[in-house]
């Protein structure tokens, strides 16, 4: 199109594209992004979302010691489950 001075509706006729609209926005990502622009997933308007909500520090650092506690917990659960398991096979090797 640049090379042989054509406008966006003869480029658009020249490559059968229904829609002149096409080769301006391609054009716009080619001279701001050059190629690499035309590797990015640009379908659909991108999401604002939502804020994240900012907890109060009490909350936050009670969340944190929690987290923590039940962690711990979890670990003590664990080692105490494995206790039980060795201590009912070698109960089983006693019986026989």
């Amino acid at each position: 199109m640049q090379k042989e001075k054509l406008s966006y509706r003869e480029t658009a006729r020249r490559f059968e594209i229904n829609d002149h609209k096409w080769i301006m926005a391609w054009e716009r990502i080619y001279s701001t992004e050059s190629s690499e622009g035309f590797a990015m997933e640009r379908r659909g308007r991108s999401s604002k979302g939502r804020p994240p909500k900012q907890l109060p520090k009490k909350v936050e650092e009670d969340l944190l010691d929690e987290v923590q506690r039940l962690r711990a917990e979890n670990d003590y659960l664990k080692n105490l489950q494995a206790l039980v398991l060795k201590d009912e096979r070698h109960q089983q090797k006693k019986r026989w």
